[in-house]
This record gives structure tokens, sequence and C-alpha cells, in this order.
């Protein structure tokens, strides 16, 4: 769900919600504690009804996640402490025959924030008061099966070792509580604990040069990216074909195969993330699941394609087990093929060489689309591209004479017209592009692979 920049204010919203919950709340203690109250059972607390158009943020949310009431009132009992610390303070009551805080009411104190921080035992208590039937349905129907956990509206923290689970804080992640609360969905930043960037490109199909075949076997992608809620709305198709879409791209550096992970995106409005390996791996046993879960679970809720740059350094295959490290290393792989068959999205492996991917992996692809180096007529296309447009190039340059004699990809081609373009300006005044600058740029592009022209 992307909430629109015209959506209304969710102020109002917010307001009534917290209100609800206070009243909520009040209901339960004096409910609990055998003391007057106006309602019969905290259920009778009807829940503010939501704006009709423009609905907010919030309000699309609940309506997006179908949350009901008690869903509704875990997730206002989790903002709580963001937008209206003070509505939970009656839970600092002290029970006097102990003199301490409520064990029921759970609640954990902050370092720095002042407030009440409720915990899963607070929704609980809430939800069931001592009523240990309803406690146990609540206990797992939230954490389970309910449009929070979908959504992933609230999350229940992780307790301490050896405590029970719903002593975990409720937590409410920073990209659901920036949409509540601004109507706006934040990019992710890139980050050790998510190791994905965005990435885009200025160019078009029409600047991509590529074998009839490959685009062929591209424009597969593309249908799957566009019709795969429909496909998948089919009740028979559904039993058959598992969500989700999984191609290698493999070929020589320089091929293409980032530009077209990119353009896909483009053509189809998903946006595409860059998995940084390097950032992956983890000296500390279970990081690494940790942050890929956190890549994974945002990219299947949010609809990115996810592209894994130079795969073979983490896909590659798996090692004998000669110590802890290299056991480690094969439950990294173990965990990347399972998030990888089970991802609902769609997934761009790029690799130099297929065969440096485990088998394992192969089997686990929708396409493997090879990108090979380009051919003399495609070379002579990218040679024009590339120093074609405002660009002023001498006479003397000659690129069928170009694309014949130097085998070299469209990444290599840009290199040179970088040289080129710097190679023209250190005088100080424009001059055109001359075939010695195109010769100079070629070669330093061969020194390094260690070639001469």
């Amino acid at each position: 769900m992307s909430a629109s920049a015209s959506s209304a204010h969710p102020g109002d919203t917010l307001t009534q919600e917290l209100h609800w919950l206070v009243a909520v709340l009040d209901a339960r203690i004096k409910q609990y504690f055998g003391m007057e109250s106006s309602v019969a059972a905290v259920e009778d607390v009807a829940a503010p009804p939501l704006p009709a158009a423009p609905p907010d943020a919030y309000a699309q949310l609940i309506q997006q996640h179908q949350l009901g009431w008690a869903e509704r009132l875990v997730l206002a009992l989790a903002l709580a402490p963001h937008l209206r610390p003070q509505a939970l303070d009656s839970l600092f009551a002290r029970n006097s025959t102990y003199d301490r805080n409520f064990t029921e009411f759970g609640g954990l104190k902050g370092k720095h924030h002042a407030g009440f921080l409720p915990t899963g035992e607070t929704a609980l208590f809430l939800l069931a008061g001592d009523d240990l039937g309803r406690r146990l349905h609540y206990q797992v129907s939230l954490w389970t099966d309910s449009g929070l956990a979908a959504g992933q509206l609230v999350q229940l923290g992780t307790a301490e070792a050896g405590e029970p689970p719903l002593s975990g804080a409720l937590l409410v992640p920073p990209e659901a509580l920036a949409l509540i609360t601004t109507g706006q969905r934040p990019r992710p930043h890139y980050s050790p604990d998510f190791p994905a960037q965005r990435i885009t490109t200025p160019l078009t199909w029409d600047d991509l040069v590529l074998d009839h075949h490959v685009l062929e076997q591209l424009e597969e992608m593309q249908t799957w990216l566009a019709q795969q809620d429909a496909i998948l709305g089919d009740a028979h198709l559904r039993r058959h074909l598992k969500p989700g879409y999984r191609a290698l791209f493999y070929g020589p550096p320089g091929t293409g195969k980032t530009l077209t992970a990119c353009l896909l995106g483009q053509t189809t409005g998903h946006e595409v993330y860059r998995v940084d390996l390097s950032m992956i791996v983890s000296k500390y046993i279970g990081e690494t699941e940790k942050n890929l879960a956190r890549v994974f679970d945002t990219a299947e809720r949010r609809r990115w394609i996810l592209f894994f740059d130079e795969a073979d350094a983490l896909f590659g295959k798996r090692i004998a087990t000669s110590s802890s490290n290299d056991r480690h290393a094969n439950q990294e792989i173990a965990y990347l093929l399972q998030r990888i068959e089970d991802f609902a999205g769609v997934i761009v492996l790029a690799s130099n060489l297929k065969g440096n991917l485990d088998e394992a992996f192969a089997r686990r692809f929708q396409a493997m689309i090879h990108f090979p180096l380009p051919g003399p007529e495609e070379r002579e296309l990218l040679w024009r591209q590339a120093f074609g447009g405002t660009l002023k190039v001498a006479k003397d340059v000659n690129f069928p004479a170009l694309a014949g004699q130097h085998k070299m990809a469209g990444g290599t081609i840009i290199n040179v017209l970088r040289y080129c373009v710097l190679a023209t300006r250190q005088e100080g005044k424009l001059r055109p592009i001359t075939a010695a600058d195109i010769a100079r740029g070629v070669q330093r592009e061969l020194a390094k692979d260690g070639k001469t022209g």
C-alpha cells in the first residue's frame, strides 16, 4: 500500500484513536479491580469511525489489512508512546500490597523515555484481563494470523533470554510509523543493517543494445511483472505456480546486466534495489540472516525487484566443511536458497560465469539469460550511440573499424568515452574527439585486463 500525497492529514483520526485507547484502558482497569464502569465489557467501547473521503494513511492501513477491534487496539497501544505517552500513565499504578508495579500490566522502563513502554503482556491485559482462555486465544492470533503481522504494523520485540516472549516490547517499525504519521513511505537508508541500495538509470530500452534472443526472454519477465497478480489470481494457476520470478543474468562485465534490471523496473513501475553482498557476510553467526531478512521482507512488502550483482561471491558452490567458518558459510547459502525460493517478488542474480553458481540454485530460476559480448554490428551501434548526440567527433574516427578491431562490451566503450571527453577538455577549450583520443582510451581499457592493442 502506498499512501498518496493527497491523503487527508491523519492527526484527527489518530487523536480519536488514542482517546478510544484511553477509554478502553479505563474500562479494563475498572473492570479488573471491581470498580463501577459505564460498560459491561471492554469490547463495548466502540472503535471510532474512520474518515471516508479522503481517507488518511492510518485509515487506509486499517482498511487494507482488515484490522478488527482487537488489532486496532493493539496498534493504538503501540503508537501511544510515540504520539501521546501520557495516555498510558494509569499503568504506572502501584500494587500497594507488594509496593511494586502490577505484574499483569507488563511494560518496560526506557533509558531516557519517561513514559510507560507497553509490552505483549500489556496488550493481553487490555484484551483479556485475567481470562486465561481469551489470553491464550490472543497470544496466538495477534502474532501469527493477524493483519498486524501481515502488514508488519506491530512487532513483538525479542525478550531477554529465559524470559517469557510476551515480555518483549510492542514495536512499530520505523517504516510503518512514518507512513502512519506523515502519509509517506520513506525509503530505507543503506547501512550494514540494511545492505541494499536503490539503483536507477536515465537511459531507456533504445540505449540498450542486446541480441534478439535476449530481448525475447526479457519480454517474458516484463509480462510476469505486469500481470503476476492476474496470473496468480486464477485458482488453477495458483495451485501450480509459485509466487515470484527468479532470473539469472550471466555474461562478461559491461554487457548490460545491471542496466537491464533497472529498465525492467522502470518499465513496470517497480523500484530496483541492489543487494551489497560485501555488507551481508558477518563474522557473527545469525547476523547475516537478520540483515538479509530485513531486505527480503521489505522488498516483498513493497514489491521491489532485488538485484544481486556479482552473485558468485556468495552464491557460489558450497564448500566442504572443515571448520566452524565453513559450516557458517554453508548455513548462509542454505538460508539464501530458502529465501530466494520463497520470495514472492522478482529476483535477478548477475554473474560473470554461469558455471560459478551452485547447481541447487539453477533449479530455482525461471530464466537463465546469457548476456554475451556484442558482435561487430552491435558494437558499431554502441560506438555510434556513445559518441553521438551533441558530441563533436573528428572525421578520422572510423566506427566500423573500431567495432571490427576491438571486442568490447558496452560498459567498456563508455569508459573510453569518459576518457575522451576529459582529454578534449584538458586544454581549457573544447575540441572534437579524434581517432587518436579513442585509440588512447582503448589502450587504457585493454591495459586493465593485461592486454595490448
